[in-house]
């Protein structure tokens, strides 16, 4: 089976940009993304069966996350 991009997980990186070394936490880092990005797919494919434009949908969804909210304070 070949693997696509939809199949690509990222490397998560601490606030140093080392990559993490959990294993719990980077398997739950893991199966949120997934989640995340099938509830996505799903969002996208009925916008645009429902006749939204795919680019419109696309803005969206980039706006959504710019505008999350981290509600924990910074790091010094």
């Amino acid at each position: 089976m070949v693997k696509g991009p939809e199949d690509e997980i990222p490397l998560w990186l601490d606030d140093e940009g080392a990559p993490m070394s959990c294993l719990e936490k980077i398997k739950v880092l893991n199966e949120n993304y997934a989640e995340l990005r099938q509830i996505a797919q799903d969002a996208l494919e009925d916008g645009v069966l429902m006749g939204c434009g795919e680019e419109q949908m696309r803005r969206a969804f980039h706006q959504l996350v710019d505008d999350l909210v981290n509600p924990y304070p910074e790091k010094k």
